[in-house]
């Protein structure tokens, strides 16, 4: 089970793996991370990254080393990292790597409501959705194999591929059930919004069927 962290924002993390190179002030922080991608990587919100440098500093993660100001522009704080910081970086990356933790993306989340819309419009937007994985799948194969650097410095590239491959996979074997109607309990739906009955009792109609889509005795 992922621990409760002092500071629980990724872009904390972010932050005190870039300071292990040098010690940067928040807008060099935030055009490397830029500059890097790291915002495709991780849910990074910009808006937080001074809120996110000030409780990394708060807990002693990061210090403030010196002040610089260049001509009329507004006066920067940089920080290093400290020894705590470090030890945060280096436990926080271990249990990221190494403990399995359950994440629910928001497509997930869909799927656990599926039958508020009717199996014919569920048809239409898997197809597209499909058809926009396959876009963005080419796109990022190519980009893997003309990348310019050693493949260690691409595992999170090459994760995502593997992961948006296997829902594209699962995406058209449920494609296939949803149009032959094999799927459980698919006869069903498509009755209930037929029908015209009331959505609003639909999830609790489909809660009383059985796994193989039968009304519940």
């Amino acid at each position: 089970m992922a621990k409760r962290r002092k500071v629980g924002n990724m872009l904390g993390l972010a932050i005190l793996a870039n300071l292990l190179a040098k010690p940067m002030h928040p807008y060099e922080l935030a055009t490397e991370l830029r500059e890097r991608g790291k915002d495709q990587d991780m849910p990074i919100k910009w808006g937080s990254l001074y809120t996110v440098v000030g409780n990394l500093e708060k807990h002693g993660f990061i210090r403030a080393v010196q002040s610089e100001r260049h001509g009329l522009r507004p006066e920067r704080t940089i920080y290093e990292i400290t020894d705590a910081g470090r030890a945060e970086l280096t436990d926080w990356m271990r249990e990221i790597v190494g403990v399995a933790e359950r994440e629910i993306p928001r497509f997930e989340a869909g799927l656990s409501l599926i039958g508020v819309l009717a199996p014919d419009e569920v048809i239409a937007l898997l197809e597209q959705r499909l058809a926009s994985l396959a876009v963005q799948l080419a796109t990022a194969k190519a980009n893997l194999d003309s990348a310019p650097v050693p493949r260690i410095f691409l595992l999170e590239a090459e994760y995502d591929l593997a992961v948006r491959r296997a829902e594209a996979d699962w995406i058209r074997g449920l494609l296939g059930e949803l149009r032959d109607g094999t799927i459980p309990g698919a006869q069903q739906w498509r009755e209930w919004h037929a029908s015209g009955a009331d959505p609003s009792r639909l999830l609790s109609f489909l809660d009383e069927l059985t796994p193989e889509g039968r009304p519940k005795a």
